[in-house]
């Protein structure tokens, strides 16, 4: 007796926009933003889950 496993992925047209647009908002806000803002935005995420950093 052979058993076959049957898988069905479920992608709708909304997830996979969302998942797109997300993408751009963060290469539009990394692309545009300026460095020194960049690194103190990273720099204080650093100092609030307490991961040693200088």
């Amino acid at each position: 007796m052979t058993t076959k496993t049957l898988t069905r992925v479920d992608t709708s047209l909304a997830s996979i926009a969302l998942a797109a647009l997300t993408g751009v908002m963060l290469l539009m806000i990394a692309g545009f933003a300026q460095a020194s803002v960049l690194h103190d935005g990273a720099h204080d995420t650093r100092h609030a889950i307490a991961f040693p950093c200088h």
